[in-house]
């Protein structure tokens, strides 16, 4: 063989090895942010979990008058990863708007304070899950991992859409 012949296959395997080693560093990275929506994916059903279960406690405290807020907790917590996801939104929604009608100043401190908190929980791990979806899809709009399929099996991620309820700071109760 001459001496051209082996420059062109050196070349080819080169190029071989470093298509290869960056089809598996994608591989890797998408495995990694797949793991990591289904990891925000968990932690925004705990929050909305929790979000729902601190409305049924404002409900029963504020008795029947509070009948459409008790019946949309129930109805997002029911609800829960398995839902498809426009009515599991939906109901989320509801229970948002029923939360933002709630009177807070009339709720003892300590209901009042983890209302916040768990509505402010729901705020970051909706944001978490967001920004893992947008990494996800992002690397998967890659050329190179469309085109050789690295993605395999995994589904497409979704975003989980719900309003964020009003920050808390810009929340007054009605005057006296």
């Amino acid at each position: 063989m001459s001496a051209l012949a082996w420059v062109l296959i050196a070349l080819a395997v080169v190029v071989v090895v470093i298509v290869t080693v960056l089809c598996v560093a994608r591989s890797w990275r998408l495995d990694r942010l797949h793991v990591r929506v289904d990891g925000a994916s968990a932690g925004l059903d705990d929050a909305l979990a929790r979000r729902a279960a601190v409305a049924l406690d404002v409900a029963a405290l504020r008795g029947r008058l509070a009948e459409p807020l008790r019946a949309a907790a129930e109805r997002a917590g029911r609800l829960g990863a398995g839902a498809a996801a426009g009515e599991r939104e939906g109901a989320e929604n509801a229970l948002t708007r029923q939360l933002a009608a709630v009177d807070r100043s009339a709720l003892p401190t300590a209901l009042h304070a983890e209302l916040i908190d768990a509505e402010q929980l729901v705020i970051l791990a909706r944001r978490v899950h967001s920004d893992a979806v947008r990494d996800t899809l992002d690397l998967r709009s890659r050329r190179l991992v469309r085109w050789l399929r690295l993605h395999g099996t995994a589904p497409l991620p979704q975003y989980f859409e719900i309003a964020d309820p009003e920050p808390v700071a810009t929340r007054r109760s009605a005057p006296a």
